[in-house]
């Protein structure tokens, strides 16, 4: 049986539903503690401010990139592969926290800003550590980029990858590339 989130959690999920499905402006205080099922109080016990709430997710951005650097760092396959993999949206953990926290930088928060760009620098770093060219690597992440965009923006079935032998031959096609450039 799943554990129940604790309210910590549930005030920063609920944050980061409302940055996600609405606006900055929409996520509130009251709103978040309506969102999350606690009282104004509980949510000021765990989070003294907005801004703090900020911090929460900002923090937990690092742990989520922290978590699949990791994984790509170990992927069987390589970086290359695995990067381009979990390039399509999951609506996992990670995803919905980059979502809000990109939510963050389009209303010019430089630590949204800012996380953003460590999580592109340490995704960057893994690929030019097994590309070994330093443009090609940042080729192989706009691809991957791309295909984000087109999995989150774009209606579903995406139109660019619509299938795993699409992706098969996707990441063939990249790693070829990434392999040319040793």
């Amino acid at each position: 049986m799943p554990s129940t989130p604790s309210a910590r959690d549930r005030i920063l999920d609920a944050f980061e539903d409302l940055l996600a499905e609405q606006s900055e402006r929409a996520a509130t205080l009251d709103a978040v503690a309506a969102r999350a099922g606690v009282s104004k109080g509980g949510l000021l016990y765990h989070f003294a401010s907005k801004d703090a709430l900020v911090e929460g997710i900002v923090e937990r951005l690092r742990a989520l990139v922290t978590d699949d650097l990791e994984r790509m760092r170990s992927a069987p396959a390589g970086a290359v592969d695995y990067f381009i993999r979990s390039s399509v949206s999951s609506q996992s953990a990670l995803d919905r926290t980059v979502i809000a926290i990109a939510r963050l930088a389009q209303g010019s928060d430089a630590r949204a800003r800012d996380a953003l760009g460590e999580m592109q620098r340490g995704w960057l770093e893994l690929l030019e550590a097994e590309v070994d060219d330093p443009i090609t690597a940042k080729a192989v992440m706009l691809i991957g980029d791309g295909i984000y965009y087109n999995s989150v923006l774009l209606p579903e079935p995406s139109p660019i990858v619509r299938d795993e032998a699409e992706m098969d031959r996707l990441v063939a096609l990249v790693t070829e590339l990434a392999g040319r450039s040793r």
